[in-house]
């Protein structure tokens, strides 16, 4: 058993996952270059989730959040389709009591602008800064060298190979997986609309609420409406559901020329008025291409892993897919710092994928079911009282208990344990004579 060693670290992708692990490593002391195949000019932004399980790692990692303009959520509401009126809510009034950490609500880029300057930043105190390579994009990695070639004609070897680039990973197809995936029953238009403008209109004024809010998601329909403040309430971020029949965008990336507000509104003819007149005045109009994956087998191989959606891409119905990035770069934090790293590179990454791919697998179940109805979000899958609350098993909703309760450093140290302990159990018994009889009864023989 060897000791920490220091580690030159590739990160390939420079999304929020991809800066999330290059805090968490450069805080347990390695050297981290990330490769983002773009240059981040012209992003379109939506608004991102991060519950407590996510935010608690911004904390320990000493990010700046107010940096990110965040709502901190206050409830969760669900609505009735055409009246607008509160069918349930959720309170979150004791969430940071109960959890330790707030529930906040960032707009994409700037929330990922706040993780860029913690991960690269000179702080003078949490290891070296970052080294941040754009217009990089991965064509092949040589697993015996470790060694990354970029379609740039650029190569790079690293101890450590992190692919952090998204549902489209190139790191996933180069360590053998072959996603089985199939386009969602539902498709979805984003849209953002100011406060400003719904408050001159005359309109609603949603940002008020400081809420996650709901119209339809209900027993096995489509058409859903989420609606999530950010920028401090100043922009209103409209994530709009419906059949996929209805128009497909399964062929159409994020980024491409927006869609006409008419395509916004096609498809919700009995839609609340309310909510309607915001989408009526809705910008930067883009399809979200919505694919199901089935769980991959693995997300490491050799001094290869995998992070994010690159690892365990999921449908949207949870609101835990930036979580789950964070905690996937918590999870590296900790099994490559001081206490608990080794020196044996594969060795750990294979605790990381016992640690990370069950928990990962597990949300990407609960966000498929959630698709079809609300009840089984997490909050609303507590709401017992609800009538129309069904689901197949209520002993197997996720609930916000399983999330923000979860000790990542125990289950870190158990699987550390569990693989340590028989690797050395395993060193110990070859090293012994052949008839040897043990305390416990058994005898030392020749494989077969």
């Amino acid at each position: 058993m060897s000791g920490w060693k220091h580690l030159n670290v590739a990160v390939v992708g420079g999304g929020i996952g991809g800066m999330s692990v290059a805090i968490a490593l450069r805080r347990a002391g390695h050297d981290v270059t990330i490769y983002e195949r773009a240059d981040f000019a012209g992003e379109v932004g939506a608004s991102v989730s991060c519950a407590a399980n996510g935010t608690r790692w911004l904390h320990e990692w000493e990010v700046d959040v107010a940096k990110g303009d965040p709502v901190v959520l206050k409830k969760l509401i669900n609505r009735d389709w055409k009246t607008g009126e509160p069918v349930s809510v959720y309170d979150l009034n004791d969430y940071e009591e109960r959890w330790g950490y707030v529930y906040n609500m960032f707009h994409r880029q700037y929330m990922h602008s706040m993780l860029k300057d913690s991960a690269l930043d000179d702080d003078g105190k949490t290891g070296t800064p970052a080294k941040l390579e754009v217009n990089h994009k991965c064509k092949s990695i040589d697993m015996n060298t470790n060694t990354i070639t970029f379609e740039n004609g650029v190569t790079a070897q690293h101890d450590l190979i992190i692919g952090a680039d998204g549902i489209g990973s190139a790191v996933r197809g180069i360590i053998g997986i072959s996603p089985a995936k199939r386009p969602a029953d539902q498709q979805c238009l984003h849209a953002n609309v100011t406060t400003e403008e719904a408050v001159r209109l005359g309109l609603v004024d949603y940002s008020q609420d400081s809420a996650l809010e709901y119209w339809g998601g209900q027993e096995g329909k489509w058409d859903k409406i989420v609606l999530s403040p950010c920028n401090g309430g100043k922009l209103l971020s409209y994530y709009c559901f419906f059949p996929r029949e209805v128009s497909d965008y399964t062929t159409q990336a994020w980024g491409s020329e927006g869609r006409p507000v008419e395509d916004l509104l096609k498809p919700y003819p009995n839609l609340d008025r309310q909510v309607l007149d915001h989408l009526a005045i809705g910008q930067e109009i883009q399809p979200w291409r919505l694919w199901v994956h089935d769980p991959y087998p693995y997300i490491s191989k050799g001094r290869v892993c995998l992070l994010g959606d690159a690892g365990h891409p999921m449908m949207p119905h949870q609101s835990q897919g930036a979580c789950q990035a964070i905690e996937d770069a918590a999870a590296l934090g900790i099994l490559f710092n001081k206490k608990y790293f080794n020196g044996d590179v594969e060795q750990t990454l294979e605790v990381y994928q016992e640690v990370r791919l069950p928990r990962a697998t597990r949300v990407q179940a609960a966000a498929a079911k959630a698709a079809y109805n609300i009840n089984e979000r997490i909050g609303f899958s507590e709401n017992k009282n609800i009538p129309t609350y069904k689901v197949e098993d209520p002993k197997k909703v996720l609930t916000i208990e399983e999330m923000n309760a979860y000790d990542m450093y125990r289950d870190v140290e158990e699987k550390l344990a569990a693989k340590r302990g028989n690797q050395y159990n395993a060193q110990f018994l070859c090293g012994l004579p052949i008839g040897l009889k043990l305390p416990s009864g058994i005898i030392i023989g020749a494989a077969a």
